[in-house]
């Protein structure tokens, strides 16, 4: 639990006769935007696991009212499996998009059970892909396609790297440890002192064991190469570097126990239409002079289609054409970004002798409106 705590109440930003619907809605909000997975910010965790806390004792009505009569004291002593385990977080994200397990009872009991010793077989190592969607699947949602390769325990030994029938063989010199040892031991004034000196078993270097008949179909190694599709599903507006959590499809683990993550970071492919900048989408329009200075009409493309846009007379260069709500969706919310048009003014290197004449009569007009104007 946070060393420093801050009501409940305050936490959600709700008022204290909140209904549960709104305490739920301030919840889902701002665990999207702090939730580990997402938000790499240092203190992006912490942020979490308060709002968690909250939401726990929020939504549940005697929590609650324990907690309106007695304050923190009224609600102390609740492990990580009394906050957690009545709440359906699949539930609760299902219908933001995510096909992946944003939190439920293992997310939220790791996270508050993180300064406990760890027990069981050490977990796989965690693995990364990178997913490259284009924008239209941004503004849309729905599943792609993750390709990817991983190490697995080899399916004929078992990892072990034995052959079928076989066990591999225990180093007698490190007695399977892969480690040597050494004591040494010291007089001092005070008393004898022993020193141990730990390397790596020079006989077995360091494997405990030696396999007499390899695998043959990992070669001893007891891992295979894996080729894997896997089908994610992408949010509506899915932030740009957003990680999404698959448990279980990380790397094995050494110790036969459970296989690490998988993180998908998802990434926006290159548009030569649009640059984004998060749910805002950018496109630069170039025009003429005398465009700039009548106005005119474009046709610019947007990801609904193409609209028309009206260039007001006068113009500037670098003008910003603001279309409302033509952008992407803003991911976990109701509303959507802007399509922002900046004006680029071409102006001709060569023109021909009619264009030239123009343009000096232009400027004679011009120079003759001001000297009129100072008389």
């Amino acid at each position: 639990m946070a060393s420093e705590q801050r009501d409940y109440y305050e936490v959600l930003g709700v008022a204290r006769d909140a209904d549960a619907k709104a305490i739920k809605d301030a919840f889902r909000d701002l665990a999207m935007k702090y939730h580990p997975d997402r938000n790499k910010a240092p203190d992006a965790e912490a942020r979490f696991k308060e709002i968690a806390e909250a939401y726990a004792i929020l939504s549940d009505p005697k929590k609650r009212a324990d907690y309106d009569a007695g304050g923190f004291a009224g609600v102390a002593g609740f492990s990580a499996e009394d906050l957690f385990s009545g709440i359906d977080f699949g539930d609760l994200f299902a219908d933001m998009g995510f096909g992946v397990d944003l939190g439920g009872g293992g997310l939220f009991a790791n996270l508050f059970r993180q300064h406990r010793r760890p027990t069981g077989p050490a977990k796989g190592g965690d693995l990364e892909v990178r997913l490259v969607i284009p924008l239209e699947k941004v503004n849309t949602g729905g599943e792609e396609t993750v390709r990817f390769s991983r190490p697995i325990s080899c399916p004929d030994c078992h990892g072990s790297g034995a052959q079928e029938g076989t066990q591999p063989r225990q180093c007698e010199v490190c007695q399977g440890t892969g480690r040597k040892v050494v004591t040494h031991q010291e007089k001092k004034e005070q008393g004898s002192v022993s020193f141990q000196q730990i390397t790596v078993c020079p006989v077995c270097h360091g494997q405990g064991t030696f396999i007499d008949h390899p695998c043959k179909t990992c070669n001893g190694v007891g891992q295979i190469e894996q080729e894997d599709n896997l089908k994610v599903t992408i949010p509506v507006g899915v932030e740009e570097g957003t990680a999404l959590r698959i448990p279980g499809h990380g790397l094995p683990s050494l110790e036969a126990g459970q296989a690490g993550d998988l993180y998908v970071i998802v990434r926006s492919q290159s548009d030569p239409r649009f640059e984004r900048h998060g749910a805002d989408l950018w496109r630069a329009e170039t025009i003429g002079v005398p465009e700039a200075v009548l106005g005119c009409k474009l046709k610019v493309p947007t990801l609904g289609g193409s609209v028309e846009v009206k260039v007001p007379p006068g113009s500037q260069p670098d003008e910003v054409l603001r279309l409302k709500n033509k952008g992407l969706p803003v991911f976990g919310a109701d509303m959507r970004g802007d399509l922002n048009i900046r004006l680029q003014i071409h102006i001709p290197k060569h023109l021909s002798a009619e264009e030239k004449q123009l343009y000096q009569q232009l400027g004679t007009m011009k120079t003759e409106t001001k000297k009129h104007w100072w008389n």
